[in-house]
C-alpha cells in the first residue's frame, strides 16, 4: 500500500475517495477513528491509502481533479 493523502480534512478524503471509487481503484482510509484518541479535536491526520500497482494511476486521477497539491511528496 502507498500513502497517497495525509490530512484532516474529511471533505477531502471523502471526494478522493470517490473519484478512486468511481475508477475502480481500491482504497483504504487509515487513522479514521483516531479521533477517539484525540478526542475529536482533529490533531491527528488521516491517510489515504492505495495498491502500489495503482498509485500512478490513482496520482493522475487526483491531479486530474484540481487536488495534487493534497497529494503526498514521493521520496
Amino acid at each position: 500500500m502507498e500513502e497517497l493523502i495525509r490530512t484532516n480534512n474529511v471533505v477531502t478524503l471523502s471526494f478522493v475517495g470517490t473519484l478512486l471509487k468511481e475508477a475502480g481503484i481500491q482504497h483504504f482510509v487509515a487513522d479514521e477513528n483516531m479521533s477517539v484518541m484525540d478526542g475529536s479535536i482533529g490533531a491527528l491526520s488521516r491517510r489515504l491509502l492505495v495498491d502500489s500497482d495503482r498509485a500512478d494511476e490513482a496520482r493522475k486521477l487526483i491531479e486530474g481533479a484540481g487536488l495534487g497539491d493534497e497529494l503526498r511528496q514521493l521520496d
